[in-house]
């Protein structure tokens, strides 16, 4: 219900002879306006201090530039919108906020009180100085940006100017990375070599492209009729220039620092454990990511106990498929047989589209509204594919003409399983990510921050969640592609284990990769780009299974106190639809539609 209606609602409830009430609603309404004005302004700082996020939602008065990011000033900026936000959103009263409006008072007060922490002296410097990482280092994120197969359009020579712009700014930021890098060289806080020579790798790659077969070329090769034959000629000019002569000379100068300066100082330890000050970090990055006070030792406890469980359904399945042997074996057996391996790139594209349409057909049994943006599917493209995840979910437009994109991944085939193919399509397609993330954007009534915004265990634990809705959804009928649920299951059980593994109890690389192997039927590739991924970005793994473990417990909850009143289509609503919330918001409001269902 849009704001105006919400408030519209509270005056048509009051009795309007009653002349004492009249103060409390102008109270409420004053309250309530107060709100919707603080998250306006602040969101419209933040998407100028942050001008790729106005650009992914299709606004495109920054679409010039990139921003300051990684910059005293950027920093700066950022710590004194947040406090300032936070002191108005102390001046409003939450009482006189109607119930939606006190969930949106919560959830800003969370996350910008998080991003605060981040930003204290206490973490920044912990964070600032390490700017690029193989995961989500700008330069593997930038490239797809700039390629015209992602938000930032290529209708118009007003688009094509812009991104010229912009490659400029990511030229500086480029060499903003190395300033910072020094910087923690000097203060002692440095990435493990591990990354450094996998960023060092990524960064070959795109330098061994050239520049009419680099990513940043392909804009040129494919104009819209609406540009002249005179301006494509200036414009093919001008983009293999600006590559030669700019993007490629700034990656030269990251490798060349990275491999001849940074690299012999880098640390040997993967994990945060080894790192001054790291302990303190991996303290804030588990509450950061999980939205919940735990330690590493509460998150590591709950891995082993859930992969104990999860192995016990393992052995169920492997005595229903006859088979003969340990689990171990087992494991072996589907990392290796033939059958279990796709054939081709178009082939394994084709299935996860078949996978879609018998989801289609069975999805509004669970779900009240189905996102209008379309979602299509993907594999990586060769330049971030070897380090990548086995799938992720990038967002389409807020006014769903851009599709939603779930990428797989289809580098060394060999390596990859046909039985996590329906499991991986919940997760990141439907009802997962592109349900999670498509409902939010499509909802205007909304604040942009809970449109817009989120939390990793909200996020992850919506998509690992989506995944035990198989049989809801006509899913994993066949034994292997249950094994194939309850190995991604087990994916994010171990990651308990060994995200707080690696970064509070000294594991290394190698035993990280060796216990997933053990608990699971991945491939050695797959296991070591999960393990090489939670190295460098320590804690966000935690979030998936905190969150689903959350979810899962309140529809329990639902279930047992609402017996025959329990729609799976009410709940999966009050989840989604008002975007992602830590999960305490979130617990709170389940409850209070619990019990608002009990006195119907």
């Amino acid at each position: 219900m849009r704001l105006a209606l919400l408030l519209a609602s509270v005056a048509l409830a009051l009795p309007l002879t009653a002349a004492p009430a009249q103060p409390a609603a102008a109270a409420q309404t004053d309250a309530n306006v107060a709100l919707k004005t603080l998250f306006h302004d602040s969101d419209e700082a933040q998407l100028k201090l942050n001008p790729v996020s106005a650009l992914f939602r299709g606004d495109m008065r920054y679409a010039d530039r990139l921003g300051e990011f990684g910059t005293d000033n950027y920093y700066n900026q950022s710590r004194a919108a947040a406090e300032s936000d936070l002191k108005r959103l102390h001046a409003i009263d939450r009482a006189k906020l109607t119930p939606t409006n006190q969930i949106a008072y919560d959830v800003f007060e969370w996350q910008t009180k998080d991003t605060l922490k981040g930003l204290s002296p206490e973490i920044l410097p912990l964070t600032a100085v390490r700017p690029i990482d193989h995961f989500f280092g700008f330069h593997v994120f930038y490239p797809g940006l700039a390629s015209g197969k992602s938000a930032a359009p290529f209708k118009t020579l007003t688009d094509y100017e812009n991104n010229l712009k912009r490659h400029r700014d990511y030229i500086r930021g480029i060499d903003q990375a190395i300033v910072r890098f020094r910087e923690g060289m000097a203060s002692g806080v440095t990435q493990p070599k591990l990354i450094v020579n996998n960023v060092i790798d990524q960064l070959n790659l795109q330098i061994n492209q050239g520049v009419e077969g680099s990513t940043f070329y392909l804009p040129a090769k494919n104009f819209p009729d609406a540009i002249s034959a005179a301006d494509q000629a200036r414009l093919k000019t001008e983009y293999a220039a600006i590559i030669r002569d700019g993007i490629l000379p700034a990656y030269v100068r990251l490798r060349d620092f990275l491999k001849n300066e940074y690299l012999p100082v880098a640390r040997e330890g993967q994990g945060l454990v080894h790192m001054k000050g790291g302990d303190r970090l991996y303290a804030y990055l588990i509450e950061s990511n999980t939205t919940l006070p735990m330690t590493a030792d509460q998150i590591h406890n709950l891995g082993l106990s859930e992969v104990a469980r999860i192995k016990g359904e393992m052995e169920a399945i492997k005595t229903k498929v006859g088979f003969q042997g340990a689990l171990p074996q087992f494991f072996e057996y589907l990392r290796t047989d033939a059958k279990f391996k796709p054939k081709d790139r178009e082939s394994y594209l084709q299935g996860y589209y078949d996978i879609g349409k018998r989801v289609d057909a069975r999805i509004r049994e669970q779900f009240s509204t189905i996102p209008k943006t379309p979602l299509e599917i993907r594999y990586y493209e060769p330049y971030r594919e070897k380090t990548s995840a086995g799938g992720s979910y990038e967002p389409g437009s807020p006014d769903g003409k851009r599709p939603g994109v779930f990428y797989f991944n289809a580098y060394d085939l060999p390596s990859r399983s046909l039985n996590g193919m329906e499991t991986l399509y919940l997760h990141e397609g439907a009802p997962g990510h592109h349900f999670q993330i498509a409902l939010a954007f499509e909802n205007t009534e909304l604040p942009a921050f809970m449109r817009f915004g989120g939390n990793t265990a909200y996020a992850e634990g919506w998509g690992l969640y989506a995944e035990s809705l198989y049989k809801e959804l006509g899913m994993e009928t066949d034994p292997y592609q249950r094994m194939g649920g309850l190995q991604d299951e087990m994916l994010r059980a171990m990651r308990l284990v060994v995200d707080s593994g690696i970064h509070a109890k000294g594991w290394t690389r190698d035993q990280a990769i060796e216990y997933m192997l053990a608990n699971s039927s991945m491939s050695r590739t797959e296991a070591t780009a999960e393990v090489e991924r939670y190295i460098a970005i320590p804690g966000q793994a935690l979030a998936y299974k905190v969150g689903q473990l959350t979810i899962s417990r309140l529809k329990a909850k639902a279930q047992k106190e609402l017996g025959a009143k329990f729609d799976p289509r009410e709940f999966h609503a009050q989840v989604l639809m008002t975007g992602a919330l830590p999960m305490a918001v979130l617990e709170k409001k389940i409850d209070s539609w619990i019990a608002a269902k009990k006195r119907a």
